[in-house]
Parts: structure tokens; sequence; C-alpha cells
């Protein structure tokens, strides 16, 4: 799969997806600073499921409709970068069929698959 890492998600959460053999593109090592719109846009052109701990990327996609090819929004209780991972690790093990076009809320307890924009 094709990952593209925000950057408040961290290069923990790259190189793991990296070592699970996806190819990523980790703002944080190759595009640091880069705006939010950049990254949407960026992952939408170029067909990279977004990666991110940034709720704003749901305004973006819900109140200004902004196209996606999959957002995986973590909300997560712990921060620390072993559990995003690990979060990601259960995803991706449960769900990694689903998430291309989807927008995806994962918390420790729950994947929820938001609904679609009409």
């Amino acid at each position: 799969m094709r990952f593209l890492v925000d950057e408040c998600t961290g290069p923990a959460v790259a190189l793991w997806l990296r070592q699970q053999n996806h190819e990523v593109f980790s703002v944080y090592e190759e595009a640091r600073g880069m705006e939010d719109g950049a990254v949407l846009q960026k992952a939408f052109d170029e067909n990279w499921i977004l990666v991110t701990n940034d709720r704003h990327f749901g305004a973006r996609v819900y109140r200004e409709q902004h196209g996606h090819r999959g957002v995986v929004l973590l909300r997560l209780e712990d921060e620390r970068a072993y559990n995003k991972i690990e979060v990601m690790r259960r995803l991706l093990d449960g769900h990694s069929e689903q998430l291309a076009d989807h927008f995806v809320v994962v918390t420790e307890k729950q994947v929820r698959f938001a609904r679609a924009i009409q």
C-alpha cells in the first residue's frame, strides 16, 4: 500500500510501515513544514492514503469537501510512537483492504469508517 505519513504522526510510524513493505512518503522526513492543504492535495494527486493525528483533516474532507484517496485519522489517548504503531498494526491486520478511498477514525479501542460524502 501507499501511505503518506503526516508530520505530526512522526518518523517512527513511517519507518514501521516501510518495514512492513509499504511505500511511504513521510512529511516529517521529506517535506517538514508542509501546509495541511498541500499535504491533502499531494495525497490525492499521487494516490497516497494519508495517515495523520491532525483532526483538521476531517474538516477539510467533510466541510470543504476536499477529495482524498483514503485518510486514517489516529485519535489516540496515548500519542507515543509505539502506541501509534500498535494501533496501525491492528488496523492493517483487520482492515487493510478497506482503507483506500475511505475516511477511517481509529482509536485504541475501535475503528470507525466515517460516512461517505454525498
